[in-house]
């Protein structure tokens, strides 16, 4: 039943948006529902250090009022809840540990009613400054017109770290793709371009360069990089892809490894060498454990069967066949060697694939990505996140974190307390980021989407968040830096047999 209320304010006034005095009605009607916000920002955590949550009201009014409030202080905003800056970070410190209390009215028929309040909780528990990510429209149309792009967590700055256009000519256009850093270093990072002015872009320390890594002992260039945690060592996935595009099925795009391999590039003598080299495996998305002396990646286990097709053409019609599980390999940093592979989850036992292997800076927990089949999980609908306990083996579906739709790639922050993924939750179309707190026990908190300075902003914005990743800062190499190093002569690589010191 609802009833008349009268409100006081108190408090410190920290900020009054869109009015020259006070907005919060003394005469209000109640009501015990949620409101109805975009984006749904109810009850979730997040760092100390995040930029202002913004909203509206996601439902026919006259009008809105926001009051945040947390201790002896308060921001109050109208039409939109748009904090300023500094006031949200002043109220953000004050609430560490605890939680902002949002009450939020709204007016119609000239009438105002007060929705159920609800907490913002803030973890004392910072989150790297930095994400960085790939933008792209979610059509292959128009997929040279994309960057990659940083953003500063703690506000709204976002700028481009490349522009994909820079060495697009007409008929010669680029992609690029795979960005990744060393432990979170945005001074040690790579990224790769295919076709025209193709190679791996590496930045260490200052120096920049373009590497050649085809070989006639590789199957390709090297994808799905994995920086070793202190070695000048990467380990990428080398690929030969296909792709199809369905008019009815509801995952429109499907994208193949035909075949695959890992292989090892030691970035300071230039060598390269394989790790598998096995035919009836399709090894993909290595990742190191923390302690660099683990390799994990995906494999699935394929076997021609019909010599009237070709490989390509069979893998295509067997697509729903391919069950990719996780597998682990032993690395001696002093040797250089790699063991043999070890199976770790076998996602062919539940009649799923599995991708993504992503460990926990403390080494406790492995995230990754489980849907019915295949290796592209951005575009399965049926993509959910699932964690490892690496210490009791126990694998679960992160069901606190999954929605209806897909969640796909996803990184650890360098504390280990946050992790960001893309998620497709939104509108089943365009993927946009999302963090949760993690914690011991590696279960996770209420997702919310990243902030906009505009709360509507991802309704308005036509392009797809891909390939997450934290930083410690942001990359101070200019996009025009990059593209003049991609226009200039590729190093080649060395094949070895095996890497040594």
């Amino acid at each position: 039943m609802k009833k008349m209320m009268r409100f006081a304010t108190i408090g410190v006034w920290l900020a009054v948006a869109g009015c020259s005095g006070p907005l919060v009605p003394d005469v209000f009607t109640e009501t015990a529902a949620l409101p109805k916000i975009y984006p749904d920002y109810t009850d979730v955590t997040v760092p100390v250090n995040m930029a202002p949550l913004t909203f509206e009201l996601d439902e026919e009014a006259d009008g809105m009022i926001a009051r945040f409030a947390a201790a002896d202080a308060e921001i109050v905003c109208s039409g939109k809840a748009q904090p300023e800056m500094e006031d949200w970070r002043s109220l953000a410190e004050r609430a560490k540990g605890g939680a902002i209390t949002v009450d939020v009215y709204a007016r119609k028929d000239g009438q105002w009613t007060r929705y159920k309040p609800f907490s913002i909780h803030v973890s004392p528990d910072s989150i790297d400054s930095y994400l960085s990510y790939r933008l792209i429209y979610p059509s292959f149309v128009s997929y040279e017109d994309l960057t990659i792009s940083q953003r500063c967590l703690e506000d709204y700055d976002e700028r481009v770290v490349y522009d994909n256009m820079l060495c697009s000519f007409e008929a010669k256009g680029q992609c690029i793709n795979c960005h990744s850093y060393q432990q979170y270093n945005p001074e040690r990072m790579q990224f790769h371009a295919r076709q025209n002015q193709g190679g791996t872009v590496i930045a260490y320390d200052g120096t920049v360069k373009r590497v050649n890594m085809q070989t006639d002992s590789t199957l390709a260039a090297g994808v799905y990089p994995a920086w070793h945690p202190w070695l000048k060592l990467i380990v990428y996935s080398t690929n030969k892809t296909n792709q199809s595009f369905h008019t009815v099925h509801h995952n429109k795009i499907e994208v193949y490894d035909t075949q695959s391999d890992l292989i090892a590039y030691d970035v300071e003598k230039g060598e390269i060498t394989n790790l598998e080299r096995d035919t009836t495996e399709l090894e993909v998305f290595p990742a190191w454990a923390p302690d660099g002396k683990t390799l994990y990646y995906c494999s699935a286990h394929y076997v021609k069967q019909d010599s009237t097709l070709s490989r390509n053409a069979e893998i295509v019609k067997r697509a729903k066949e391919l069950k990719y599980n996780i597998y682990k390999k032993s690395f001696d940093p002093e040797t250089m060697v790699f063991g043999p592979r070890e199976l770790v989850f076998a996602a062919d036992s539940l009649n799923r694939s599995a991708t993504l292997p992503r460990i926990s800076p403390d080494g406790r927990f492995l995230m990754f990505t489980l849907a019915e089949y295949g290796v592209f999980h951005i575009w399965h609908h049926d993509a959910d996140l699932w964690l490892i306990d690496l210490q009791t083996g126990e694998a679960r579906p992160a069901e606190e974190i999954n929605s209806a739709d897909t969640e796909s790639y996803h990184s650890w922050s360098s504390n280990g307390r946050w992790v960001v993924f893309s998620s497709r939750r939104d509108d089943g179309t365009y993927t946009r980021p999302y963090f949760t707190h993690i914690g011991p026990d590696g279960r996770g908190t209420k997702p919310f989407q990243l902030p906009s300075a505009a709360p509507d902003f991802h309704r308005h914005f036509m392009r797809c968040y891909n390939i997450p990743e934290f930083m410690r800062g942001p990359v101070t190499i200019t996009p025009q830096t990059f593209a003049e190093v991609l226009k200039g002569d590729a190093i080649p690589v060395r094949y070895v047999q095996h890497l040594t010191k």
